[in-house]
């Protein structure tokens, strides 16, 4: 008895984990196929439908079940980028001394976020998805939150950024880090954009992008600011 006992549990878990299985790797192909159509056509010109069907799904209803809402779905994305590119910035905010400057605490912010693109490949639309949330309030609210407020990696290097320009007020440092975050998602969108077209660029890898995007950033944060 003992022995049909323990054969009927291990199919039992063995049926749980199977399930378990393939519900994150329809999942991850949902998320896939919203992120290339979100990039490519917009936010809300895309159905649930429409993404089902590209994702190979009979079950129109699929993106419902797996997520309640469009919020819901675009914040799965952001989440799911942004936990790629986490260790990579924890680990060089940890070998960060308390004499960087200002280009290594920018750094921190921008070589983990180009090198998660580049280790996409050509399979990276999150940049062209970034763009487009960042043209919608309610969405780029999401985009910030959980890209910057929610990020602990991301505080300590805006912490340590400001550090080294304690002459910015505090309204300064907010304009100047809205900026800088445009500027980021703007030009990483546009370099992924042209990849995908064949378009040739300035810069022709995400090292090189990133090497000039954080001497822009260094210029944004260091400009002079006007008497009054």
């Amino acid at each position: 008895m003992t022995d049909t006992v323990e054969v009927g549990g291990n199919d039992a878990e063995g049926q749980t984990t199977t399930r378990g299985r393939k519900a994150r790797a329809t999942t991850e192909l949902l998320l896939d196929t919203a992120e290339r159509l979100f990039a490519e056509r917009g936010i809300y010109a895309v159905s649930n439908r429409q993404i089902a069907d590209a994702a190979g799904q009979g079950n129109p209803a699929v993106v419902g079940y797996y997520f309640d809402s469009r919020l819901d779905l675009v914040r799965a994305l952001v989440e799911r980028f942004n936990l790629r590119i986490e260790v990579e910035r924890e680990a060089m905010v940890d070998r960060m001394d308390r004499h960087a400057g200002i280009r290594q605490w920018i750094e921190c912010q921008v070589l983990p976020f180009t090198g998660g693109f580049d280790e996409l490949g050509a399979t990276s639309y999150f940049a062209r998805f970034c763009a487009q949330l960042i043209a919608d309030p309610e969405l780029r609210s999401i985009l910030l939150d959980e890209s910057l407020v929610s990020s602990p990696t991301n505080l300590l290097t805006y912490q340590g950024l400001v550090e080294t320009l304690p002459f910015l007020p505090p309204q300064l440092r907010a304009e100047r880090a809205e900026c800088a975050f445009f500027l980021t998602v703007g030009m990483c969108a546009d370099f992924e954009r042209a990849r995908a077209a064949g378009t040739p660029t300035a810069r022709t890898t995400w090292d090189q992008l990133a090497l000039g995007l954080v001497d822009l950033l260094v210029g944004v944060w260091t400009a002079p600011v006007s008497p009054g």
